[in-house]
């Protein structure tokens, strides 16, 4: 099985690579929402090389246009809407052969239903359906519309090779796990991306091995909920318990996935998102302080601070749980980074529930964080069975009151390196001055310095001398011995 999983993932980069020197087509994909979304892709930009595509960033003159949508607020499916008309008015003034697609989340909740409401959309795809874009072109290309949003129970794309788009070449996303099985009442990736399945460790061990020998720096291992990794041979996660003893006994857990990446490249920086509370165990956080090239750093979700809504939102876990967690995180890893969700204004908050939340993030006093308002999400169970009776201006209030402390507690943090040495990895010229670099630490904060000799995918260790609440800024002394 390892041997095949190698075999057809260098057949796939070699078909790709043979592919870009014969391709006279032009794709132009754009990505929204969340890394899955981008790293997804990379995979189709793959799949369609083999068709004659090669990527292209000009927008009037791309043959096929295809949008990576996100679902998971209203204002997020609002900018997709905006951009098609964009598209509409690009193909009517440049060029009318131009086809559209929309892929991701939106595409698997919207279905048919999208082609009759976006005119200029000629095909709908679903995240486990890519592999049929080949089918669904030959459709579009004889003047019908395609759809195909049918969810798999085991499509992880392990033995394609991603088209990395727009890379630095530093870092890379390496998808792990799709799908989740959590239920969270106000979350519509279940409903979109369908089951928790994990990924052969040995196709991932394959793809980062690609990426190393290509000389890329850091990968980010990528899932919706990557704590419920676990591997026995293949099938869905909630099916294990059926899982034979000798599955059951060999199985790869997300901790030993981690052990195993970190031990076989030493030199390469490791990252992980997203986790859930709920799935994190005590073994990853061992893992994390027993590995220097694992970052101290973890995007830890927890959406509110009540338990009243913590039990509205179908999260598998309290307030008190949390902490118990934050505390095992900063007694095993004491510099580690915490940065969060929250949601505010969802169904039946009180003012004591928001205050709870406030509470909360002074305890664990976040890196930072993302914030926003309770959107209704239709199909969802809050969509379905709540009212949105938390009124838009409370909503506004909460949510400035938690982005001020939020602001306030990222400032804290970014003090505590004054006067500290961090290892930044050089990703690109800094945004404000092309006299700096810009890179990140291993708690996944930015960092900028002066340039001097030093270059792109470099790790520098740079003394830290100022900073804000979003940028650490600060002055080269020396490489890294991790080059």
């Amino acid at each position: 099985m390892e041997e095949k999983i190698i075999d057809e993932q260098k057949q796939g980069e070699a078909l790709v690579l043979e592919a870009n020197k014969k391709n006279k087509r032009k794709l132009f994909i754009e990505s929204y929402g969340c890394q899955m979304n981008f790293s997804d892709s990379e995979v189709v930009a793959s799949i369609l090389a083999t068709e004659g595509f090669n990527t292209t960033d000009k927008l009037e003159e791309a043959d096929l246009v295809l949008v990576n949508t996100c679902s998971i607020r209203d204002k997020a499916e609002q900018t997709v809407r905006k951009r098609l008309e964009k598209y509409n008015a690009v193909k009517t003034k440049h060029n009318p052969r131009m086809k559209v697609g929309v892929l991701g989340c939106m595409a698997e909740r919207l279905k048919e239903q999208f082609l009759e409401e976006e005119k200029i959309v000629d095909m709908v795809v679903g995240p486990d359906a890519y592999k049929d874009l080949p089918n669904l072109l030959e459709e579009v290309e004889a003047g019908r519309d395609a759809v195909n949003v049918i969810l798999s129970r085991d499509e992880t794309y392990g033995d394609i090779a991603p088209v990395r788009l727009q890379s630095n070449g530093v870092s890379a996303f390496v998808t792990i796990t799709r799908g989740c099985d959590n239920m969270c009442t106000f979350c519509v990736v279940p409903f979109t991306r369908g089951r928790e399945r994990s990924r052969d460790p040995q196709s991932i061990i394959e793809e980062i091995d690609d990426l190393v020998a290509k000389g890329f720096k850091e990968v980010t291992l990528l899932g919706q909920n990557v704590d419920s990794f676990l591997w026995y041979g293949g099938g869905l996660k909630k099916d294990f318990e059926k899982a034979s003893e000798i599955q059951k006994a060999t199985a790869t857990n997300f901790a030993m996935l981690m052990d195993m990446v970190a031990t076989k490249y030493p030199k390469l920086r490791l990252r992980f998102t997203t986790s859930n509370p709920q799935d994190m165990t005590l073994d990853v956080i061992e893992i994390m302080a027993k590995h220097r090239n694992i970052c101290n750093y973890i995007h830890l979700p927890i959406q509110s601070g009540s338990n009243r809504i913590l039990k509205e939102m179908n999260r598998q876990h309290t307030r008190e749980e949390y902490f118990a967690l934050i505390d095992n995180i900063k007694r095993l890893i004491p510099d580690c980074a915490i940065s969060q969700d929250i949601i505010v204004g969802f169904p039946t908050e009180t003012e004591e529930d928001h205050k709870d939340t406030l509470s909360l993030m002074e305890y664990v006093k976040y890196e930072y964080g993302f914030m926003f308002a309770y959107s209704e999400r239709p199909g969802t169970m809050a969509g379905r069975k709540m009212d949105d009776d938390v009124p838009e201006d409370v909503k506004k209030r909460r949510l400035t009151e938690i982005q001020t402390l939020q602001r306030e507690h990222s400032k804290i943090r970014h003090d505590e390196f004054l006067g500290k040495t961090c290892e930044v990895l050089i990703e690109k010229a800094s945004k404000k001055s092309d006299l700096q670099w810009s890179g990140r630490n291993s708690q996944n904060v930015v960092v900028v310095f002066p340039k001097e000799d030093y270059t792109v995918g470099e790790f520098v260790n740079v003394k830290i001398t100022d900073c804000t609440s979003g940028t650490l800024i600060g002055e080269a002394i020396e490489y890294s011995d991790n080059n």
